[in-house]
């Protein structure tokens, strides 16, 4: 009797020792299995990186070389054409015999002319409304059937924001500059932040195809413009006129305002007449678009850049993950 208990409490000694082996190995193949993943995520987003950092400083030496080449900007130049997804993993592995065990990498970006988009910081001048963009932006959101009370409320928090980030003139003023700058909204820098001056959300993504929302005041391009821009910013052009002005463009771009203005048949004089220094032929700033996929993990950025010759400087660079694979060019 005394010999089966003897050989039933081995039995469970036994039982738990295995156990607790088990358990332990468990335990550090897991955290094993934890630091390769790591690890391996880690030299990812490291390639990604550098990748995308290449592929910006590619860029602004693109927009750099034709800064110097060219003083008008236009679609046909080679900045404005599209990458398409391009395969970079024969430049990613070191020897081309371990090409088959390298993650497949695919490249694909855009340029784009900021300044062929209506201009949010053009509605405020100064301290004050500026007409000109107020109504080139009504004209924008009646096309957009959108409220005018909604430009209303944006032009007037525009007018608030920027009086709160004013430094007072005077001590006397110095209360009144910090009860303003409590109750002002914050000083948006990107057209998302459009949504901190009480825009909806809705209202932004309709409006981010035509406008943006550049660090200072800027003229319109009108040889990147789309019609529908145009249409919205220059005075009595409807959306067909627009239309036929940007397909004859597309032959032939304009090398002066005043060609663009004689090739649309614009008014430069009278009332409500459509005004020069509001529109240009050449561009500073620049957003710069590029997508990377590389294995099973997708990033794609976006970078604002100001063409100051002979530089071309970032503005800001904002990244953001996509979780489903990518294909195909980026628009």
């Amino acid at each position: 009797m005394r010999a089966n208990r003897q050989h039933g409490a081995a039995l469970l000694t036994a039982m738990l020792t295995v156990t607790l082996v088990a358990t332990f190995a468990a335990a550090a193949l897991w955290q094993q299995w934890r630091s390769v993943e790591i690890e391996a995520a880690e030299r990812s987003r490291t390639q990604m990186q550098w990748v995308l950092n290449g592929a910006l400083d590619w860029a602004r030496l693109i927009l750099q070389e034709d800064g110097r080449n060219s003083q008008v900007d236009h679609l046909s130049e080679p900045w404005a054409l599209p990458l398409q997804e391009a395969r970079l993993s024969s430049f990613l592995a070191v020897d081309k015999s371990n090409t088959q065990d390298a993650l497949d990498a695919f490249l694909s970006g855009q340029i784009s002319d900021q300044q062929g988009l209506l201009n949010v910081r053009n509605l405020v001048l100064e301290g004050k409304p500026n007409p000109s963009s107020v109504l080139a932006f009504g004209r924008l959101f009646a096309m957009l059937n959108l409220p005018k009370s909604q430009l209303n409320l944006m032009v007037d928090q525009l007018l608030a924001a920027d009086a709160a980030s004013a430094k007072p003139t005077a001590a006397a003023n110095a209360s009144e500059a910090a009860a303003a700058e409590a109750t002002a909204p914050f000083k948006p820098y990107r057209l998302e932040q459009l949504t901190w001056l009480g825009l909806p959300s809705a209202t932004v993504s309709a409006l981010k195809p035509y406008a943006t929302l550049l660090p200072t005041p800027t003229p319109l391009n009108l040889n990147t413009a789309s019609a529908e821009v145009l249409s919205a910013a220059v005075p009595d052009m409807d959306r067909a006129r627009a239309q036929q002005w940007a397909a004859g463009r597309a032959t032939a771009h304009f090398k002066t305002v005043a060609d663009a203005f004689k090739a649309g048949g614009v008014r430069e004089s009278g009332t409500g007449a459509a005004e020069a220094k509001d529109f240009s032929v050449n561009s500073r700033f620049f957003a710069v678009r590029g997508r990377l996929r590389l294995g099973d993990s997708s990033v794609q950025e976006v970078s604002l850049v100001e063409r100051v010759s002979p530089t071309v400087k970032v503005i800001w660079r904002q990244r953001e993950s996509v979780t489903a694979p990518l294909v195909g060019s980026l628009q």
